[in-house]
This record gives structure tokens, C-alpha cells and sequence, in this order.
């Protein structure tokens, strides 16, 4: 008896661990994201070059995830909502390094963006930053709590994200329209709006994580979404 519970007590702080890492990559994706968004903001080439420098934490840290969880899969043979535990465990870090991925990118435009002229559409994508940053913070609580009721919450209100997306293209693009020495601008200006877009989509992905372990059954494929707009269309 007193063997099966060491078992049992090895295998929980094997989750534990599991968990903890997982915790470890949303807090630094976080700042990661925050820290690109204040880049943008405050136009200040020097923090964002620092993002895309602490990128290359996460690359690592995705891949010692993995193998952990895939390691404790082989030894431990882990059944139900365990395996589930372990198996999302594997999808949502690989989830937050491409989250890394993308605020590295929005790091890079501001780079960009910090050596050109202020623009009043900026304010509006620093917003979409923010609600974003918002749900990304919210979702990582969802995890650490398994509450599929936030988890749910956050994966109906991706369709503002969409919609803020969706009303900056098109301003982007009419400035674009109407001075074409806005091109150039408003290009980087599109491409910060569509990896925080994209940032929304990951973020619920890893909502749909959260609903598997904890509930054992997918949350489903209706989720409210914003009209697509610019999808293989050149603004030029």
C-alpha cells in the first residue's frame, strides 16, 4: 500500500510540474506581449529589440514541456482526464511560443513604426493590443484554475478581437487609398493588427484546451466570429 502511494504521489507531482511550466510560459508570453505593445505605444525601438531577444526563451521551454509530458506519458501510462491533462498540456505550450512567435513579429514592426511619423490609427491598434493582452492574461487563469466557465467566456468574446481587426483594416486601408505615402505605414500598422488577430485565435484554442480537461468533451466548432475581411487581399 505504502508503494502505491508513493506511485500516486510521484505521478501528482509530475502534473504539478507539468502545470507549473505551463504557468512559467504564460507569464513570460505575457511580458513578451505587454513589453511589444509598450514598444508600440512609446515608440521605443530599445524594448522591443529586448522582446525579440527574450523570444528565444520560449523556443526552449516549449520543447522541455514536451518532452517532459511526453516522458511521463511513456513511464506513467496515464488514463482519462490525466492523459488529458498531459496531452493538452503538450498543444497549449506549443500554443504559447507561437503566441512568443507573433508578439516577437508585433516587437519587429515597432521597431519599424518607431522611426516613422505617429499616426492617429496607432491608438486604436494599441486598444486591440490591450483587450487582447486581456484575454491572454484571463485564458491563463482559466488554466491554472480549470474553470471551463471562464474558458468559455473568453472563447464567445474572441469575435471583439475580430471586429477591432476587422474596423482597423478598413481604416488602415482607406488612408492607404487616399495618400500613397501611407503604404508603406500602413502596412506594418496591418500587419501588428492581423498577429494580435491571430494572437485571439490562439487564445482560444487554448480556452478549447481547457474545456477538454476539464469537461472530457470538445467545446465545439460555433464560436462566434467576426465577418472576414482582407483574407488573401492586397491592400495596394
Amino acid at each position: 500500500m505504502t508503494k502505491g502511494r508513493h506511485i500516486v504521489s510521484a505521478f501528482d507531482d509530475d502534473l504539478i510540474t507539468v502545470q507549473a511550466k505551463i504557468s512559467e510560459m504564460g507569464g513570460l508570453v505575457e511580458v513578451l506581449l505587454s513589453e511589444a505593445l509598450e514598444a508600440l505605444k512609446n515608440r521605443d525601438a530599445e524594448l522591443a529589440q529586448a522582446v525579440i531577444l527574450k523570444d528565444k526563451q520560449m523556443d526552449a521551454m516549449e520543447i522541455g514541456l514536451e518532452e517532459l509530458a511526453t516522458q511521463i506519458i511513456a513511464l506513467r501510462q496515464p488514463m482519462a482526464q490525466d492523459l488529458r491533462v498531459l496531452l493538452s498540456a503538450i498543444k497549449i505550450a506549443s500554443t504559447l511560443e507561437r503566441i512568443g512567435d507573433l508578439a516577437k513579429n508585433i516587437a519587429r514592426r515597432a521597431i519599424y513604426l518607431s522611426e516613422a511619423k505617429p499616426v492617429k490609427i496607432s491608438h486604436s491598434i494599441v486598444h486591440m493590443g490591450q483587450e487582447t493582452l486581456r484575454q491572454l492574461s484571463e485564458v491563463l487563469d482559466a488554466h491554472s484554475q480549470r474553470n471551463a466557465e471562464l474558458a468559455v467566456d473568453i472563447w464567445n468574446r474572441d469575435v471583439e478581437i475580430d471586429e477591432m481587426y476587422n474596423a482597423i483594416f478598413r481604416e488602415v486601408v482607406t488612408y492607404m487609398m487616399e495618400d500613397s505615402r501611407m503604404i508603406g505605414l500602413g502596412s506594418q500598422l496591418l500587419f501588428v493588427a492581423k498577429n494580435l488577430e491571430r494572437i485571439g485565435d490562439h487564445t482560444t484554442h487554448i480556452s478549447e484546451m481547457i474545456y477538454y480537461v476539464v469537461k472530457g468533451e470538445p467545446l465545439g466548432d460555433d464560436r462566434p466570429k467576426g465577418e472576414p475581411i482582407g483574407l488573401g487581399v492586397s491592400p495596394f
